[in-house]
């Protein structure tokens, strides 16, 4: 088994990007990273249209 699926515990706080699994310092740095690298996937989901499907009850 390798160590590169569980992180040290001074790392636990750094936020980590989810499609390529590099570590940032920060969420800003996490942030840009994704908007460059993964530009594509974050365009397509943010013009996602988030809608209630036909039939689903919202409950107040």
């Amino acid at each position: 088994m390798t160590s590169d699926l569980v992180l040290p515990l001074v790392d636990e706080h750094k936020p980590k990007c989810y499609l390529c699994h590099d570590m940032f310092e920060n969420i800003e740095a996490l942030r840009k990273h994704q908007e460059t690298a993964h530009k594509d996937f974050v365009e397509f989901h943010k013009s996602q249209k988030r809608e209630p499907a036909p039939g689903d009850v919202t409950v107040f």
